[in-house]
């Protein structure tokens, strides 16, 4: 099985939606809000001095456009603007502060994200904090990325490569090549400005215009890198941060394809094993019987797509994206035996092909109102660009096959899509320590297929005030969608800062 998708590597989304009780020990060491004093950059006092437009855009909530830099190392240039919602909380003038968060991705929209803030944060957390939402730079309603045509975006989401083959090969380069040409045309110099640093000093613009000398923050997956970094720059204006869902940021492009394959290849047998045990699961026999039958209809699906409802085929690649899509959530797994049960007795793809465009962001009409996907492409381009040649990764996707015998195919070469991408790429690999900054709780779960636990236990140690707080349990990121344990270690550490016990297990 030898299909693949050019825009997979790295793929860190937005969690989908969540007892025990946290033990607590001696409040976090961080200076008082009211005696913190941030300092503004001189060539950046007009944007730390703007004047806020703020206007209602629902109920309790605000929308407003920032004004930041397109390149932090010209501010005397070009403007973007970064959109920002924020919902107030319900105990006004008693409120802690302000809490900035991000949805992970990256290209997953923050504004988005504050409109689920009653299913995702706890009824607590939302009466000490406004939570504002923004939509980095290059995604959402942000100044945006745009790449290709809702239909050339369609055709590449389902086109097979075979890049082992020279016909292969130039196939996939074209395609990558079609994206980074459209990527300049229609997006100009801001494809290689969206890079997670100068998103991160936008944070320290919005941290300053929300009135808050020290930054609040609440990141999932990508948005743990995101996190981070921020942390890495601005280290004394670090107040309390929760990185939820980490990635390790000292691990190179194969090392981190290859623990998502293995996490990816862990979770489908965690949901063959649940199908098994319960009813109606369309699969059969052991749990390697049951994988093997998986395997089976991604072949089928790369030989013969399936119709779909709306006229599209289901191809090998948009059926993984679909098959994907659910085990980044273990309480939607009843959905995927759905989808596999019309799929493998009906021969019909349309409940695969649903979930595949959940992942993508498109809508029922053809569209794709976010950008995620695009933003996505550029982002991951313009942090770290492209490493290896056709030989390098050949040898790696015999890594990837060994470890994720079903998956492991789709998520090879994913480093072409870099290769010609314009600029230099701003982010480097390696640890971020964050030297002096106040202490960032780092979450991680045992079961996470996208951002593996152990890369939690890598930031957690990484970060010189760094702690650990683990769920054990399956899916991708645990606060909103776990246990008691984590929400109340969670909104603990948020909203009093006070620290969990040492090696909390949830």
């Amino acid at each position: 099985m030898r299909p693949h998708r050019p825009v997979l590597a790295a793929v860190l989304v937005l969690a989908l939606l969540g007892g025990c009780t946290a033990g607590a020990d001696e409040p976090a060491p961080s200076p008082a809000k009211a005696d913190l004093q941030t300092k503004v950059p001189a060539e950046l006092e007009e944007y730390y001095g703007q004047e806020v437009a703020w206007e209602e855009c629902g109920s309790n909530l605000e929308c407003a456009d920032v004004t930041v830099p397109l390149d932090y190392d010209t501010p005397d240039g070009e403007d973007i603007t970064i959109a920002v919602k924020r919902l107030h909380s319900s105990r006004n003038g008693q409120r802690v502060g302000s809490l900035l968060i991000n949805p992970g991705g990256p290209g997953s929209s923050g504004t988005s994200l504050v409109d689920s803030a009653t299913a995702m944060f706890s009824e607590d957390l939302r009466a000490a904090y406004d939570v504002v939402g923004f939509d980095p730079r290059g995604t959402g309603d942000s100044t945006r990325v745009d790449c290709v045509s809702d239909f050339e975006l369609d055709r590449i989401r389902g086109a097979q490569y075979e890049p082992e083959t020279t016909a292969g090969l130039e196939a996939y380069e074209a395609d990558t090549d079609l994206i980074a040409e459209g990527c300049v045309a229609n997006s100009g110099d801001l494809v290689t400005e969206v890079d997670t640093a100068s998103a991160a000093r936008d944070m320290d613009i919005l941290r300053h215009l929300l009135g808050e000398p020290e930054l609040d923050y609440l990141g999932y997956s990508y948005g743990t890198y995101l996190g981070a970094t921020y942390a890495e720059l601005f280290p004394g204006n670090v107040g309390r941060l929760v990185l939820d869902g980490a990635m390790d940021p000292s691990l190179g492009s194969h090392e981190t394809v290859l623990g998502q394959a293995r996490g990816f290849e862990q979770a489908l047998r965690a949901y063959v094993e649940d199908c098994l045990g319960g009813e109606a699961c369309p699969l059969g026999g052991s749990v390697d019987d049951g994988v093997a039958q998986v395997q089976t209809l991604l072949q089928v699906t790369q030989d013969t797509p399936l119709p779909t409802a709306d006229g599209r085929e289901l191809t090998a690649p948009l059926a993984f994206s679909g098959m994907i899509t659910p085990l980044y959530e273990s309480r939607t797994w009843f959905f995927l035996s759905q989808a596999l049960d019309q799929a493998m007795n009906d021969g019909d793809g349309s409940l695969l092909l649903y979930l595949a465009d959940l992942m993508a962001g498109r809508a029922e009409d053809g569209t794709y109102p976010d950008g995620s996907t695009e933003a996505n492409w550029a982002i991951n381009c313009a942090d770290f660009g492209s490493t290896g040649d056709p030989e390098t990764w050949a040898r790696q996707a015999e890594d990837l096959r060994e470890v994720s015998p079903t998956f492991g195919d789709m998520l090879a070469y994913g480093d072409l899509l870099c290769a010609d991408w314009p600029g230099v790429p701003a982010g480097s690999r390696g640890p971020l320590t964050a030297a002096g900054a106040a202490p960032i709780m780092v979450v991680g779960t045992t079961g996470d297929p996208a951002t593996p636990y152990e890369w939690g236990v890598a930031l957690a140690d990484q970060l010189e005030s760094g702690f650990l707080v683990t769920y054990d349990g399956e899916g991708h990121t645990a606060y909103g969608r776990s246990n008691e344990c984590v929400t109340a270690a969670v909104d603990g550490f948020l909203i009093d800062g006070v620290k969990p016990e040492d090696g909390l297990v949830c």
